[in-house]
């Protein structure tokens, strides 16, 4: 037991990495998306390249360059924070392209009937367009948050003392074998599982909400 034991104790951190970097995807991929979809070529060309350069290079990369390459006067990213914003800007890239497949998804002539009634924009958005976006979003939403759960791991890289970092660290020192390894897989299944079922409880909710 002390092999679960000591996997148990990196489930926090990933659990702090895993949910604090969806919810800096959650809202920095609004600006992206609306950027996305801005009339303005120059904001759509540039919000795409960053979107292309955030997903197209590794996320093990991109914790390396903020972890050992960016400093602000006497401040540098500890382990944590690095892993944190690293992972929450890909997830930010990730989430957008999600938010755009949801915009996308509701049919056109939504954004057509209310500007015929004069509404604006946003009101069309916000009341119209947005809920149902969000309730296509929902499934890949999830799917991304059970990713960014097993990603989370890649923050061992540079030392934070996560599942995968404790675990090896276990298998060398204590002769945890292959046993350990097995723990922290159900370990991870653990922690995804549940994230799933809510997922479809919720997709169910939205459903039922939206056929009334």
């Amino acid at each position: 037991m002390e092999h679960l034991q000591a996997v148990l104790l990196g489930v926090p951190l990933t659990l702090l990495i895993t949910f604090s970097s969806l919810l800096i995807g959650a809202i920095g991929g609004i600006p992206l998306v609306l950027g996305l979809r801005s009339r303005q070529i120059v904001i759509q060309f540039v919000c795409r390249a960053l979107v292309d350069l955030l997903r197209g290079i590794p996320a093990v990369v991109w914790l390396f360059v903020i972890y050992f390459g960016v400093s602000i006067g006497a401040f540098q990213f500890d382990a944590i924070s690095a892993a944190v914003v690293g992972l929450g800007l890909i997830s930010a890239a990730y989430i957008a392209e999600i938010y755009r497949g949801g915009i996308s998804a509701v049919h056109s002539g939504q954004w057509e009937a209310g500007s015929a009634l004069g509404v604006g924009r946003w009101p069309i958005f916000s009341r119209i367009i947005g809920p149902q976006a969000f309730r296509v979003s929902v499934p890949s939403m999830t799917s991304y948050g059970i990713s960014l759960i097993k990603d989370s791991s890649i923050a061992s890289t540079i030392g934070v003392t996560e599942i995968v970092f404790l675990t090896t660290q276990d298998a060398r020192s204590n002769e945890g074998g292959l046993t350990v390894y097995i723990f922290a897989a159900l370990v991870y299944l653990a922690l995804s599982i549940p994230l799933a079922l809510l997922a479809r409880r919720v997709d169910s909710a939205l459903r039922k909400k939206v056929s009334r």
